[in-house]
């Protein structure tokens, strides 16, 4: 579900990762947003659109209205044979600060580090085809805002299609949703998530990279930190309130300290920490 404006106004996220792309994101202040169907919860975003297409039937369907359901469905089931070309791209973050769960799972087993940065500032960058999305665990889509935006447009459709204004717009939204949906299994986690859409804007400037490694070739987009700092009026440290360093990692504080200076990144020095969390795994 879209962020509202403000929804992060107090909100500190934490990005946890690991070291190389520590040095990605400090070195060249830029973050990079994958692919989400390359992602372990790829399936989700299917889930997703299928969950909306039945929770949006259903409503007809307790209705009698079983004809515009038919319709409905069939709607849906043209767009899930565009999956690709409504690929969004996401960077993770968490509200959790110094979590055991989010060490385990994404900060390279404890041996990483977490990145704060200020969620009023994402907030603000977040517009056009970059939005900031609260992860949506629920199992059925009955509850989520999209339910009644597509309810209510085709109740005054007289016929349903994909090329109408309207509808596409709203399966622009949709799509651009599903990027930040979960299992309720992962609720826990309390995941945000900076979203790139480039179906949103036929005009989105930001060009595509291309990473190759010895097994394929992912493609992403290359967030440029600093800029978009600029255009809020402020340094591009101010983004970052902390670094923490893992609780089994070997990094020396000093060491990354020195890193920091090296790189003029002095303002942040002072803000690096060490994990205080009980992580211990077993031997092997």
């Amino acid at each position: 579900m879209t962020g509202m404006a403000g929804e992060y106004e107090n909100h500190i996220l934490y990005h946890y990762t690991d070291f190389q792309a520590l040095d990605g994101i400090l070195h060249s202040a830029q973050l990079r947003v994958n692919n989400v169907l390359n992602m372990n919860d790829a399936e989700e975003m299917l889930y997703f659109m299928s969950g909306l297409c039945d929770a949006v039937a259903g409503r007809l369907e307790e209705e009698g209205d079983s004809e515009r359901a038919m319709a409905v469905r069939e709607l849906f089931q043209e767009e899930l044979k565009k999956e690709f070309s409504y690929s969004s791209y996401a960077a993770c973050f968490s509200l959790h600060r110094d979590d055991a769960a989010q060490w385990e799972r994404y900060g390279n087993r404890g041996r990483g580090v977490c990145i704060a940065f200020q969620g009023r500032f994402l907030q603000q960058m977040a517009k056009g085809a970059l939005s900031l999305q609260t992860v949506f665990y629920q199992d059925s889509m009955t509850e989520h805002n999209l339910t009644g935006v597509f309810y209510r447009l085709v109740k005054r459709k007289k016929e349903l299609s994909g090329k109408s204004d309207d509808i596409k717009k709203a399966m622009n939204y949709a799509w651009s949703c599903s990027a930040a949906f979960k299992h309720p299994s992962f609720l826990s986690e309390r995941e945000v998530r900076l979203v790139v859409s480039p179906f949103v804007k036929d005009d989105f400037a930001i060009k595509p990279c291309y990473h190759v490694t010895k097994e394929r070739i992912k493609k992403y987009y290359p967030l440029d930190l600093k800029a978009m700092c600029g255009k809020l009026g402020i340094g591009w440290e101010e983004l970052v309130p902390e670094i923490m360093i893992g609780p089994e990692s070997t990094q020396s504080k000093s060491i990354l300290q020195d890193y920091l200076r090296d790189n003029g990144l002095d303002g942040l020095t002072d803000r690096v920490s060490m994990s205080r969390c009980p992580l211990r795994r077993s031997p092997g």
